[in-house]
């Protein structure tokens, strides 16, 4: 099974950057390790890289409740669905989209077995990382709503940030390998 360590360990030296910082990722304020290491997870997720799933997975494993790896896991899948649609209804030019009922289960959001805020942050991770700004829009207003900081946020969207690039370099690189 492939670590997070072996993933910093093989990053090129192009991606330098990338390998700081995934290594200071677990190191910000101000986050529990449940928003930390749950970001992160759902990140890795709708990153869709096999290598980069299984080596969150484990180091969440180690932090996370069963509960939380399931939020984690379901924001992704749930975002998944969601980002897609409301991008679409964000983005054509026909305003009618946004008044038809949406006809789509999304009970998860409602209950999603942990800390509403934090299921929510990692919503907003993956919604950064599938380019939806309506769900990027909606999920700030109810972070800041239940009192979340502005630079938890940050801090979600960073973790998003280095999570999809380290990804995106990995398949690269499996890629030129082949």
């Amino acid at each position: 099974m492939t670590s997070i360590i072996e993933i910093k360990d093989a990053m090129p030296a192009y991606a330098k950057d990338l390998k700081l910082n995934l290594s200071s990722m677990a190191n910000n304020p101000g986050m529990t390790d449940q928003q930390v290491y749950g970001t992160a997870l759902a990140c890795a997720f709708a990153s869709r890289n096999a290598k980069l799933i299984k080596a969150v997975a484990a180091e969440a494993k180690e932090k996370l409740s069963e509960e939380a790896i399931e939020a984690a896991k379901g924001a992704a899948a749930i975002m998944g669905m969601n980002n897609i649609y409301y991008r679409f209804v964000h983005l054509v030019s026909d305003a009618e989209y946004g008044s038809m009922p949406a006809r789509l289960r999304m009970n998860i959001i409602g209950k999603p077995g942990i800390d509403k805020a934090d299921f929510e942050l990692f919503s907003i991770a993956v919604s950064a990382i599938n380019g939806c700004g309506m769900c990027i829009d909606s999920h700030d207003k109810v972070l800041k709503g239940a009192g979340v900081k502005k630079e938890t946020i940050q801090n979600a969207i960073r973790i998003a940030s280095v999570i999809h690039a380290v990804a995106v370099v990995i398949d690269a690189e499996d890629a030129l390998a082949e």
